[in-house]
């Protein structure tokens, strides 16, 4: 029988943000001409005994591959990178090092991965180029571009993997987040508080929510999960968005309605393993004081005049 990774929670996730490849990248960027990966190439085999720092989204993938046991294997890591497979060997002995079960990869040397997210049946996808974020988002599946120089995971809750997500755009549509570009805040109010016992469309995230939602209803003694809602909604528009998760029959363990108070400091104290949200001033502030990526989805990100 085939193998298969049907039921699991798949991440696809990109090298860079895996691992800290900040000082390899630069050697990248300076190349020239059609071979300009040569140097960088040469680097990553020099490196090749050398094990990667962690990098922005490690601690997470670490909790999430926890969640596996001999009983079951629930999560599944794959590496999807614009690495070279020369490269790609020091990904992989960078995983072995640190006790990564990640046995699967695909490395492209330069050339957009994000089609081998349909085959993976990916749960999320995190990249540091945008440009596979937002295709990867226009397929359907959960993606984010991470920031790497966004600080490190806390290492204060060992046997919890926490996730933090903002609302509208990212769990939810972006309807409500139209009304209030377009309108301002009162009339944003005022249309939320009308629609209170709708439930809001879904948003590009939902199906990663429900599947660690399904995660943590599974549960194992040594791994649970930690979620969070961070918005800058706040009441009377708060009960939509709850009344959507009832709806969905999800649950989050916190939300904080911020009223557009600053999200950094409340995002500090909550101490994820990564923070999702689809405005990038939010996520700039936000990654100063945790791991953080950018969902680029909905009203807030158009793609005319795009640069990557």
């Amino acid at each position: 029988m085939g193998v298969s990774l049907d039921g699991k929670l798949v991440v696809a996730i990109s090298s860079r943000a895996l691992f800290d490849f900040e000082q390899e990248n630069k050697v990248f960027e300076q190349g020239q001409g059609p071979h300009k990966d040569q140097a960088y190439m040469r680097l990553q085999l020099d490196k090749l005994e050398q094990p990667a720092l962690p990098g922005v989204a490690f601690s997470m993938v670490k909790k999430l591959l926890a969640f596996n046991d001999a009983q079951a294997q629930r999560v599944e890591v794959v590496i999807l990178s614009r690495n070279d497979p020369v490269s790609g060997m020091r990904v992989f002995r960078s995983a072995q090092h640190y006790g990564l079960p990640i046995e699967r990869g695909s490395f492209t040397r330069g050339q957009p991965p994000w089609r081998y997210l349909k085959p993976l049946h990916a749960n999320l996808f995190l990249s540091t180029h945008l440009s596979d974020v937002r295709a990867a988002l226009d397929a359907g599946v959960p993606a984010a571009q991470v920031y790497p120089h966004s600080a490190h995971a806390s290492e204060a809750h060992p046997n919890e993997v926490r996730i933090a997500f903002d609302g509208d755009a990212v769990l939810f549509s972006d309807e409500a987040e139209q009304v209030y570009q377009a309108q301002g805040l009162a009339a944003f109010q005022q249309h939320e508080k009308n629609k209170a016992s709708l439930p809001l469309s879904a948003g590009p995230f939902k199906p990663l929510l429900a599947a660690l939602h399904r995660l943590q209803q599974e549960g194992t003694p040594a791994m649970r999960v930690r979620t969070a809602l961070v918005t800058a909604r706040s009441a009377p528009a708060h009960e939509r968005a709850i009344r959507t998760l009832m709806d969905w029959h999800i649950e989050v363990d916190e939300a904080m309605f911020l009223g557009g108070l600053p999200k950094g400091e409340f995002l500090r104290e909550f101490e994820p393993d990564f923070f999702f949200d689809d405005q990038t001033g939010h996520i700039e502030a936000a990654s100063k004081h945790v791991p953080s990526g950018h969902v680029a989805s909905g009203v807030s990100n158009p793609k005319s005049g795009e640069t990557d």
